[in-house]
């Protein structure tokens, strides 16, 4: 039997890292070794997570190699200006009329000293250790995994060192494309030094990932040789939130996730208002629950309307308990930035809402990737965030299902969307691309 070929991955995101960055490459390292590569990980040592959940930390093989060196973040300095400056770990900040004059501030400093991100003073000592590493340890290939697109940067760096050595650089999110990209209050100089930064990963890696259709559209009209895997499920999740369960007693929304201000549905808010306002069933047997980390704002707006005591906030939970109030609700949320350049963004959290087998309500730009799997498995609706009519004839629809016990709607397609499968078609690109 050949011996496996030897991987690392290259990442800021692990256990204990909760939320949906960390999920991905946790995944692909359970399933590698079954096609054929031995992966080891390479993180930071004392990392300053946005979320953590231990619970991930059973995931991780006790045979994985994992290498660590420490990271200097400047985020108390942020948050020095102000509390909510620490969504900036998780690229989440407040806009509109809700910036203060010290979020403002900290904003453009964020988007014109730290190019890309506030993880780039990790960049220097993790290339001059993995440059020994590397050439100490035998590798068939390595990967680099943002954002923080500061990773992809240590990938440039080694890519000088060792041109032969094969390079996938995965974008679970674009870098200049994101929506919150123009909200960085950036430079000319600031922005041409992102754009260019970008280019030499597009033209240097050997293979781009990206998580979306439209994504992989975009990335190779800019020079990379980039491929689609999206993210996806665990067949053993799948078994287990696909069992039927007993009707709930009322008519169940949840989101469950990290809800920021830029991918806010106001237009749901409003319409759930109506109908409360209008259907007395509706407001007797209805219940929004929030399962994760909600925008205090967006929260502050909800609580001060007539939604106020259908609200159920359960806070952050375990990956595991989150997972067992997707399988416990009627109807599952998801949301999005609304321009048209965010199609192609497509949340990680979708996937394990698929697994669950609940309908899906979709918010977004108009054609986007979350629509076409929608669609495909029949999952779900995607609106816009002006269909208010549609919006609203599609709940009471939902909503009359759940009452008269005929909400059921069988999910088709999905199971192109398992973690194990999407490792091997990951396999097969490293193969190809040899």
């Amino acid at each position: 039997m050949d011996s496996p070929r030897k991987i690392l991955i290259i990442t800021y995101y692990w256990p204990p890292a909760g939320g949906p960055g960390v999920q991905r490459w946790l995944k692909f390292v359970k399933y590698l070794p079954d096609f054929g590569w031995k992966p080891t990980v390479f993180i930071p040592e004392n990392p300053s997570y946005p979320i953590v959940d231990e619970s991930l930390e059973n995931e991780v093989s006790k045979d994985l190699e994992i290498i660590k060196i420490k990271i200097w973040e400047p985020y108390q300095i942020a948050e020095f200006f102000g509390k909510d400056n620490k969504k900036f770990k998780a690229g989440q900040f407040d806009v509109g009329n809700n910036q203060s004059w010290k979020s403002k501030l900290s904003i453009w400093v964020r988007g014109n000293f730290f190019i890309p991100d506030a993880r780039k003073f990790w960049v220097k000592p993790s290339a001059k250790f993995l440059k020994k590493y590397l050439q100490d340890n035998h590798f068939d290939a390595f990967v680099t995994t943002g954002p923080p697109h500061s990773m992809h940067l240590i990938g440039l760096e080694l890519k000088k060192e060792f041109p032969a050595l094969k390079w996938l650089a995965d974008f679970r999110d674009p870098w200049t494309e994101i929506s919150y990209y123009k909200h960085l209050k950036l430079s000319k100089s600031a922005d041409e030094k992102h754009r260019d930064l970008e280019r030499q990963v597009f033209q240097n890696a050997d293979i781009t990932l990206a998580t979306s259709f439209s994504d992989v559209e975009n990335f190779r009209k800019n020079g990379a040789n980039a491929f689609c895997i999206t993210n996806g499920f665990d067949r053993d999740l799948e078994e287990k939130l696909s069992v039927k369960k007993a009707k709930n007693s009322k008519f169940t929304l949840s989101y469950i996730g990290v809800l920021e201000q830029l991918r806010n549905p106001e237009i749901l808010w409003k319409v759930l208002e109506e109908l409360r306002n209008e259907n007395e069933e509706f407001k007797q047997n209805f219940e929004l629950r929030f399962v994760g980390r909600i925008d205090a704002k967006i929260l502050e707006k909800i609580e001060s309307s007539n939604l106020k005591n259908l609200v159920k906030n359960l806070g952050y939970l375990s990956h595991g308990v989150a997972n067992e109030e997707m399988q416990n609700s009627d109807l599952l949320l998801i949301t999005n930035f609304p321009d048209e350049q965010s199609k192609g963004i497509i949340p990680g959290k979708i996937f394990e809402y698929l697994a669950t087998g609940n309908q899906i309500l979709s918010f977004g730009p108009k054609d986007s990737d979350v629509k076409k799997i929608l669609l495909e498995t029949n999952a779900g609706e995607h609106f816009t965030y002006d269909e208010t009519a549609r919006l609203k004839s599609f709940l009471l629809e939902k909503f009359n299902g759940w009452q008269s016990g005929n909400a059921v709607a069988k999910t088709q397609n999905i199971g192109q969307f398992a973690r194990k499968n999407l490792t091997k078609q990951l396999s097969e690109i490293l193969a190809i691309n040899a």
